[in-house]
């Protein structure tokens, strides 16, 4: 058996190709190649260098959920999903000194803003957690931690480490408008992500959640804090109609998976966790909570098993939606192409020992191991000749059986919760993995969900991630069912940016060039890929602008590019506007966040490492109005016309209507 895997390793590879490709290639799949071996695997020959369309529709699948009924049922459900892993981590106050006014002297006064803008978010209503955060009067700030990996740093060289200055970890509390009374009212010796409703703020601060009263915000009073248990960590967060909802994962304990501990005197029962009736792989526990953000107390909550990675979470204003990877029987699927494309090259004792192992009540790994040992047996019986014969015609056989087969191998399982009974409403299998949150989108009761399908199976250490890859979209009912699908999109490439806006949906993928593709949904049963344009680079986020607008950033030859793409045909998207900036990196391509849009003055922000950029796209163009070379830059706001620009170490406050600088702070 450990020849076997040392054969796999490469020190046998010409010998043992077929039994590569059968047998623990699939392993490969499954994240089992870094077993008892610590050698990185050699890349083998594309398995899928052509993806045959139209594509065969997805084998039905049982995506139904129930609960559990025991600790035991929750044990032996660990037991059939075994081993079906996945991959895809002195108490020094901060210096704030008082604003410096750079122009005339300003009117003061105690008034709040009337136009105020909020985190850029993906569902108007359902704000997300940021750093930073506004009322229209006051801005909230949670500076980012120095250090390493969010810990103190070590000494320095010729510095004692309790002469380091200490770890700072502040939420600043800053009194915004008028400009002219910008000044620092208190600060909070907590920070992390923030979220605000009415006036209490939330903070998100590693393993704890705080609430603090901020009505008076010279003095801020926490008035609770949950503790998240040591073994899980929030995922993410949402707030709707003065409601916070948590997702909090837990890592599996196989002896004892349950009751659950997620919050600190929060215990989830057995009989209250939901698990897909048709084991996959599972690692996790995920439970979506309702938070009081007043009192801090959790008023009701629902778990389901998942996996950790590969999971995106998203809200509507109907549902949560969680996903998770799904695993295939990679047995079956063996046996299946053995059976369909290569029953003349094994005997029919190999192919019965085989099936009958299908059958075996083990888990996928031991599967897996014995079917490599019935193989490698067979093998080793033959001559040279034929050893090389085989594996010739196995390589060959299965590129079309795997590339009519992908959408069976590479999957992705759908959990919703709906917010009126906070119950599972349904679950579904759909092909492929989304790219982030912005990969699903609901829509007159229906949900819209972008897909990669191949990269995660195909790319995971055996050659196949660029050229075996393609990208779908697919329509489910309130049921969680396909009721329509666009298929085939961007061959060889994988999704980089993905927007849904009404009957309409945006996508971006990308391998040397970015086409841009601009899909009509408005018939939920018949979705057609309406149009498509090919340019340089990519775009990772786009935002749409108007009706007809689409904005793109991304990169082009390693620089941050802005593109203003015009849709107003959707069989004709054009660029009509580009901008290459002297940058390498903006926080938005990662995070939607970081930007802002401004549509009365038709501007638009984002930060860069150099600075700030603010943008306007009138008269469909892209004009640079002003550059802030503050280095730190990490987001913007706007009150009324003054756009604050917000740094690590300044807070500098433009006004919108000739781009002067109105006012400055030190941080």
């Amino acid at each position: 058996m450990f020849n076997f895997f040392k054969k796999l390793a490469g020190r046998q590879v010409s010998r043992q190709f077929a039994v590569l490709l059968l047998g623990l290639v699939l392993v490969s799949a499954l994240g089992m190649i870094w077993l008892d071996f610590n050698e990185a695997l050699p890349s083998i020959p594309d398995l899928l260098s052509r993806i045959h369309l139209p594509a065969p529709p997805i084998p039905p699948v049982s995506s139904d959920v129930k609960k559990f009924t025991s600790e035991e049922d929750f044990k032996e459900y660990l037991k059939k999903s075994a081993n079906l892993s996945m991959d895809d981590y002195s108490s020094d106050t901060m210096a704030f000194e008082q604003a410096t006014d750079l122009n005339a002297p300003l009117a003061k006064g105690a008034g709040q803003a009337d136009r105020v803008s909020e985190t850029n978010v993906q569902v108007a209503g359902i704000d997300e957690p940021d750093i930073v955060k506004t009322d229209g009067k006051e801005i909230y700030f949670s500076k980012e931690s120095y250090g390493w990996w969010g810990r103190p740093m070590p000494a320095m060289e010729g510095i004692p480490f309790d002469m380091m200055p200490e770890y700072q970890a502040k939420t600043a509390l800053i009194k915004a408008f008028p400009p002219a009374d910008l000044k620092i009212d208190s600060q909070i010796d907590k920070n992390g992500n923030l979220l605000l409703n009415n006036k209490m703020l939330l903070v998100f601060s590693g393993q704890e959640i705080f609430g603090f009263d901020v009505a008076n915000p010279v003095k801020p009073t926490q008035k609770w804090n949950l503790k998240i248990d040591d073994n899980a960590w929030l995922v993410t967060s949402r707030l709707k109609d003065n409601k916070v909802y948590l997702i909090v994962q837990t890592n599996i304990n196989e002896f004892n998976p349950c009751p659950l501990k997620v919050l600190e005197g929060t215990i989830i029962s057995c009989q209250d966790i939901y698990h897909p009736v048709v084991p996959t792989a599972v690692d996790s526990t995920f439970t979506v909570m309702i938070l009081n953000p007043d009192s801090g107390k959790i008023e009701n909550s629902v778990s389901f098993v998942g996996s950790s990675s590969n999971s995106v979470v998203y809200m509507s204003n109907q549902a949560v939606y969680l996903t998770y990877a799904y695993q295939t029987d990679m047995v079956d699927f063996m046996i299946g192409f053995i059976k369909a494309k290569a029953r003349d090259l094994y005997p029919s004792s190999v192919i019965a020992r085989l099936e009958k192992l299908a059958g075996y009540d083990i888990s996928q790994q031991a599967k897996m191991m014995e079917m490599g040992m019935i193989i490698d047996s067979y093998q080793n019986s033959l001559d040279d000749d034929d050893r090389l014969k085989l594996e010739n015609e196995l390589q060959n056989r299965i590129k079309d059986y795997a590339a009519d087969h992908l959408r069976e191998i590479d999957r992705t399982g759908l959990v919703k919760i709906g917010l009126n009974d906070f119950k599972v409403l349904a679950s579904g299998v759909v092909a492929g993995h989304p790219l982030n949150q912005f990969s699903l989108d609901e829509y007159d009761n229906h949900l819209r969900i972008a897909m990669t399908v191949g990269q995660r199976w195909w790319g995971w250490g055996f050659g196949g991630s660029s050229d075996s890859t393609v990208n779908d979209v697919y329509i489910l009912d309130a049921s969680l069912k396909q009721v329509g699908s666009i298929q085939g999109l961007g061959l060889s490439e994988k999704i980089y940016a993905a927007r849904f806006i009404g009957d309409k949906g945006y996508l971006v993928t990308f391998r040397e060039i970015d086409p841009f593709y601009v899909l009509d949904l408005s018939n939920p049963n018949h979705p057609l890929m309406a149009g498509e344009l090919k340019i340089p680079g990519y775009s990772s986020y786009l935002e749409p602008i108007g009706d007809n607008l689409v904005l793109g950033i991304g990169k082009e030859d390693s620089w941050v590019k802005v593109s203003l793409f015009d849709v107003s045909s959707a069989s004709n998207p054009r660029e009509v506007a580009k901008y290459t900036l002297k940058e390498g990196w903006s926080e938005v391509l990662s995070n939607h966040h970081a930007f802002l849009l401004d549509p009365k003055h038709e501007i638009f922000f984002l930060p860069g490492g150099q600075g700030g950029y603010v943008f306007s796209y009138k008269n469909n163009g892209l004009e640079m109005k002003k550059a802030i070379s503050e280095t730190g830059v990490k987001r913007a706001i706007y009150l009324n016309d003054y756009l604050y620009i917000i740094g690590q170490d300044k807070i500098v406050v433009l006004n919108e209507l000739d781009w002067t600088r109105v006012t400055e702070l030190n941080l």
